[in-house]
């Protein structure tokens, strides 16, 4: 299947006129496609067959199962499944009881890709992230679907790094980690009329853990709706690690919360499976957060949790119109090292009672 594949992209990849590639109905078993533009016209990827990856992640020939790079105007559509066959490796990749876990098998990479839309295809069961954003301008997903268990391990929906205009829409997403995980470097990232759960929920982070990291700015989650997911809405940053980037102009609003966990939540104490010192605060800068009229019930009592940093505190945030509710009752909001300005209906700000390890 990989050298089809390949075949057909040399060809359309030398078109000087718009090219469409056609995988039909079918299963066809495929290992690592790594193809790269730049290509003279528009191409688009028609899917509608499923694309099986060998289950054990050695098998796969590398990192992700298709990975396409440094293409302006790619389409990929249809109504077909990449289904990453992940089982096995979830039961062997469990880094939250293996320290020296492999991060094998993306079903999909897209690296540096401009002006182009991934609309109406699913990705199933990937061994590690469904899908990884990096370095890429003007770039939607549309109608698109991603397909895992809550309880397999890594399987973030779609993660985004180091890219500018990226649009996730009317998407559905439910997977075993973040629906949708924005790293360093997002700029300008809509994420609209997203359903999520079950997952860990939409998050911004982790971020600081390296020196070398990029700003993250201009990031707005709206009309989604969690269902049972870990976490709601959250920006996580490490304690007593290097990074230095500010993290500004975020946006949550008109969001649905269905018996969520932590719906609301500024970690700046981010520290998973406890592997980590919390020595010195996080040094990375949040400001100008706006959270605004998100309803629905929480798992937790504490609804909204703001932890910002002792050494850069949050400023600029705003809370409004907030409705959440824990067995019935109103949720309380806990807040360190921020005072956010609260307007409408909305918990008020207490002290943590205890300070979380």
């Amino acid at each position: 299947m990989f050298n089809k594949i390949d075949d057909a992209w040399a060809e359309a990849c030398a078109s000087t006129s718009a090219v469409k590639i056609v995988i039909p109905s079918g299963t066809y078993q495929m290992t690592h496609v790594d193809v790269k533009g730049p290509c003279k016209a528009p191409i688009e990827i028609q899917l509608d067959g499923t694309i099986k990856a060998p289950p054990k992640p050695e098998d796969v020939g590398g990192d992700q199962l298709l990975r396409i790079g440094y293409v302006n105007a790619l389409t990929i559509s249809g109504k077909g499944v990449i289904d990453g066959q992940g089982s096995y490796a979830w039961k062997q990749n469990d880094c939250s009881k293996n320290t020296k876990c492999k991060l094998l098998g993306m079903n999909l990479g897209f690296n540096f890709i401009n002006n182009s839309i991934i609309r109406g295809i699913t990705t199933k069961d990937s061994k590690h992230f469904h899908v990884n954003v990096l370095g890429c301008n003007n770039f939607t997903f549309d109608g698109f679907k991603v397909s895992t268990p809550g309880d397999s391990a890594n399987t973030d929906g779609i993660h985004i790094g180091r890219s500018t205009g990226v649009n996730v829409l009317n998407t559905d997403i439910a997977t075993g980690d973040d629906c949708v995980s924005l790293g360093d470097g997002s700029r300008q990232v809509l994420v609209q009329n997203v359903k999520c759960g079950p997952g860990h929920g939409i998050s911004i982070g982790s971020l600081g853990k390296y020196k070398e990291e990029e700003s993250v700015d201009g990031i707005t989650v709206k009309g989604c709706t969690l269902k049972g997911t870990t976490n709601g809405v959250r920006i996580k940053t490490w304690p007593n690690e290097p990074g230095t980037i500010t993290v500004t102009n975020m946006r949550f609003e008109d969001i649905t919360m269905d018996n969520v966990m932590n719906p609301i939540i500024i970690d700046q104490e981010y520290c998973p499976w406890n592997q980590c010192s919390k020595q010195n605060p996080s040094k990375i800068k949040i400001s100008k957060v706006i959270i605004k009229n998100i309803k629905g019930t929480s798992g937790t009592k504490e609804g909204i949790i703001l932890a910002c940093s002792s050494g850069v505190p949050c400023e600029g945030v705003e809370i409004s119109n907030v409705d959440l509710t824990f067995k019935g009752a109103p949720v309380i909001a806990t807040c360190s090292n921020v005072k956010p300005k609260i307007t409408g209906k909305a918990p008020a700000c207490t002290a943590p009672s205890i300070k979380k390890e």
